[in-house]
């Protein structure tokens, strides 16, 4: 019975230690919860263009001759693609001039951090929205003033092109901090904590809208939109986006990035003081390096 003790003792010794590591990277995976909130409404922003927009493009003149007695009109919902359009020029132009410039004023080489690009996304966010409430009026007033003229569709594109915008910038940076930030063994889920953001961005927006509809008791948001006021609804959108871009703000300054291995320096030549040592010791060092380096290595 004593001597089974010991080897008790050592078999539950070994199995302790990886508890305690999982329970480290469950600890570094909450420390990233802060900023995977803030995150959350650029998507009930971005939600807004698949919606809201394109139920606006409806009610106005979607013809490629606006005010022409007739010709072509464009299909309500193919605005979209002026929002697509948006995110691959940007990306485009963030890997061939932004990210070379801003290395060249940061000195880093790969220019914008980042928290960085999820930053200028949640600006652009908030001004597609003002820019978009400011449409909606406009649209809304020519629509009940005298003669009821619908303006131009094409005057929904600005708001379009800066949600694209910062999405090429949020997209990629949400996606990128996730999954540097995360523990090693935890990458998989960091894509899906990432993936999550979008889900619950949508989610909000539903939640907002019955929300809204239920305090202004149906006077804001409603089927016939020249009687509701969707502008409001976009400044609210844009007032709490200035709330939420401050709250992501503290938390990005707080916010440590995890280290990064450094590679270590060459071997050191022969007859040096380090190869003293022996050849034993010399051949464990070089191991011991290789592994490190690897391990250093960003995919």
């Amino acid at each position: 019975m004593e001597a089974d003790l010991p080897a008790a003792a050592a078999e539950k010794g070994p199995a302790a230690a990886p508890t305690v590591t999982e329970v480290e990277e469950v600890k570094m995976v909450v420390k990233l919860l802060p900023i995977w909130s803030t995150c959350i409404l650029f998507w009930t922003v971005y939600s807004q263009m698949t919606t809201f927009s394109v139920e606006q493009a409806t009610r106005m003149d979607r013809r490629l001759r606006p005010g022409a007695a007739s010709g072509f009109a464009v299909p309500a919902g193919s605005f979209s693609v002026f929002l697509f359009l948006s995110i691959l020029l940007f990306t485009s132009l963030n890997e061939r001039l932004l990210v070379p410039l801003a290395a060249r004023l940061t000195g880093r080489p790969q220019g914008l951090t980042s928290l960085q690009r999820v930053g200028a996304g949640l600006v652009l966010s908030i001004a597609a929205m003002a820019v978009a409430a400011l449409v909606e009026r406009r649209r809304r007033d020519a629509s009940a003033g005298e003669g009821h003229v619908a303006i131009s569709a094409f005057w929904l594109v600005p708001q379009f092109f800066l949600v694209g915008a910062g999405e090429a910038f949020a997209y990629v940076g949400q996606l990128e901090f996730f999954i540097r930030e995360a523990p090693e063994r935890m990458k998989s889920m960091s894509t899906g904590l990432f993936l999550v953001t979008l889900a619950m961005g949508f989610f909000l927006s539903s939640f907002l809208v019955f929300a809204v509809d239920g305090a202004t008791r149906g006077a804001w948001i409603r089927n016939d939109l020249d009687r509701g006021r969707l502008d409001l609804f976009y400044w609210m959108l844009a007032v709490l986006g200035v709330a939420n871009f401050a709250v992501f703000l503290v938390f990005a300054r707080r916010h440590q990035y995890k280290p990064s291995a450094a590679v270590p320096a060459a071997v050191a030549p022969a007859g040096s003081p380090l190869d003293s040592a022996g050849s034993g010791e010399k051949e464990m060092d070089d191991l011991v390096a290789v592994k490190e380096a690897v391990e250093g290595v960003d995919v």
